[in-house]
C-alpha cells in the first residue's frame, strides 16, 4: 500500500468534510467514510502512518490526523482469525 497515496486521498475527503460548520460532525464523517469505504488493510496503512514522522512527502492535514486519533479504535480493523 503506498501510504503516500493513502494520505493524499484522506486529505481529500477531509477537504470535503472541513466545510461543515460543526467540527465533531466533521471529524466524525471523515472517520465513517474512511471505515465504510476503505479496505481494512488501507486503514491499518493509514492509522499505521499516524506514528511515523513524514519528513518528506504529503502531510496528513489537521482534520484527518484529529479525526483518525479521535477515532483510531472504531477505525482499526479487527484482527482475522486463523483456523
Amino acid at each position: 500500500m503506498d501510504e503516500q497515496n493513502l494520505i493524499d486521498m484522506a486529505n481529500r475527503i477531509g477537504e470535503f468534510f472541513d466545510s461543515m460548520p460543526d467540527r465533531e460532525e466533521a471529524l466524525t464523517g471523515i472517520a465513517d467514510h474512511i471505515h465504510r469505504f476503505w479496505a481494512p488493510r488501507m486503514r491499518s496503512a493509514l492509522l499505521a502512518s499516524l506514528d511515523k514522522p513524514h519528513a518528506e512527502g504529503i502531510e496528513m492535514s489537521g482534520i484527518v490526523r484529529e479525526a483518525l486519533l479521535k477515532h483510531r479504535v472504531e477505525l482499526t480493523p479487527a484482527a482475522t482469525a486463523t483456523a
